[in-house]
């Protein structure tokens, strides 16, 4: 598969303070970090930024070893589990922490009609519209510079139609239908913080996901990437499916990202669950088979999104088993222990897709490199420098 597209082909010239070319000198470029956001849930640096235990750091490090996007919980209802006591505090702290590891981080979401505030209930949809912007607006300003990407709307598809219980977002949209809905709530994300990157977000992968798409579009909705949920409880949705969804997405021209990738390493989820939330179990174990069986498939889904140009992240739901459903979707089992699919994408993600290399310059200090974009440190005798490359311009480093 060709991934020429994340890769630059650079000159880089080394000059000293004077600006006199480092000639004939050995010099290193070492990758820091990935253009592409190699994803995973990131809820459990929650725990271990708040009470430091040794299984979370151990946890946690192994995370940061291969990842450099994590995907932090905004849901409403567990966030604000009290009119006007958000747990701002905790999640500024997990952020912060993640940004000083170099870590992206996304909030997820911003609106959303599962995992909504119950006491939204007690007002009609003029006020409960009012909240959700005020929501949006304390969230978007208060975390900007910190978390500049969002999941601004979840599963809108699904949205007005919703009756599994009631619910104050599903009124929202059943009143004003999902377009001017997601406009609304998008416009005012994009009010309070013009340069982040906001996501819609759905499960469905349909037509049906595909009219909503462009029926904000054409509302003028400043969409700046499709998000698209991919939750394989059921079995792997194999490479035919992956290049068929993408070809669907790929002629609206944005971004594409995966948003929440799981793959099981144990008994599949039987066909005839339809919503994976009702399948109920008491113990749901990893075994041998399996975890090769997700290992092999995580990396054929890896490569085949990894090679397509709109591709721009793909993100894990679950970093170990159990988290979700007591699914064994993890990179690693409850005992923190490390499964195959974690030492096959840490392969692909920081051996096979990275760069790290040793050149020597010419007579003007030069060296041509082919690496893949992202964040580099550049140096020699013991002096660095940091840079970006991510185009084919010539770069002059200062060290």
């Amino acid at each position: 598969m060709d991934i020429s597209h994340r890769k630059v082909k650079k000159q880089i010239q080394f000059v000293d303070a004077q600006g006199k070319p480092l000639a004939n000198k050995e010099v290193k470029i070492q990758q820091t970090k990935h253009d592409f956001l190699f994803g995973c849930g990131a809820f459990d640096f929650i725990p271990y930024v708040l009470n430091g235990d040794d299984f979370h750091k151990q946890m946690t490090e192994s995370w940061l070893e291969v990842f450099n996007y994590g995907t932090l919980p905004f849901y409403w209802g567990q966030f604000e589990k009290e009119e006007g006591k958000p747990n701002t505090e905790t999640l500024m702290k997990t952020a912060q922490y993640l940004k000083s590891k170099n870590v992206t981080v996304k909030g997820h979401p911003l609106c959303w009609h599962t995992a909504c505030a119950d006491w939204l209930l007690k007002y009609d949809n003029k006020t409960i519209m009012q909240k959700q912007l005020e929501r949006i607006d304390r969230e978007v300003k208060g975390f900007k510079g910190l978390i500049d990407m969002w999941d601004v709307i979840n599963e809108v598809v699904i949205m007005p139609i919703f009756d599994k219980y009631d619910n104050a977002i599903t009124r929202l949209c059943q009143e004003k239908g999902r377009v001017k809905l997601v406009k609304e709530v998008f416009d005012r994300a994009h009010a309070d913080n013009p340069g982040a990157t906001l996501l819609i977000n759905d499960f469905n992968t349909s037509t049906n996901y595909e009219i909503l798409i462009d029926g904000c579009l054409n509302a003028g909705v400043p969409i700046s990437a499709i998000g698209i949920q991919s939750h394989q409880h059921q079995g792997y949705w194999g490479r035919e499916k992956l290049e068929e969804v993408l070809e669907r997405y790929e002629h609206f021209g944005l971004p594409i990202h995966f948003t929440e990738n799981t793959l099981i390493s144990g008994d599949i989820m039987p066909a005839h669950i339809v919503d994976l939330n009702d399948w109920q179990v008491d113990e749901w174990p990893s075994t041998p088979e399996g975890e090769e069986r997700q290992a092999r498939e995580i990396e054929e889904m890896y490569r085949v999104l990894f090679s397509h140009p709109l591709v721009q992240a793909i993100t894990t739901w679950d970093f170990h088993d159990g988290a979700w459903l007591k699914a064994p979707s993890g990179f690693i089992r409850s005992d923190n222990s490390l499964k195959p699919s974690y030492h096959m994408l840490k392969k692909l993600v920081r051996e096979e897709w990275w760069t790290d290399v040793t050149l020597t310059t010419d007579a003007g200090g030069c060296v041509e490199v082919e690496a893949f974009k992202g964040q580099y440190k550049l140096g020699a005798d013991g002096k660095e420098s940091s840079a970006k490359l991510t185009d084919n311009e010539k770069l002059t480093v200062t060290l």
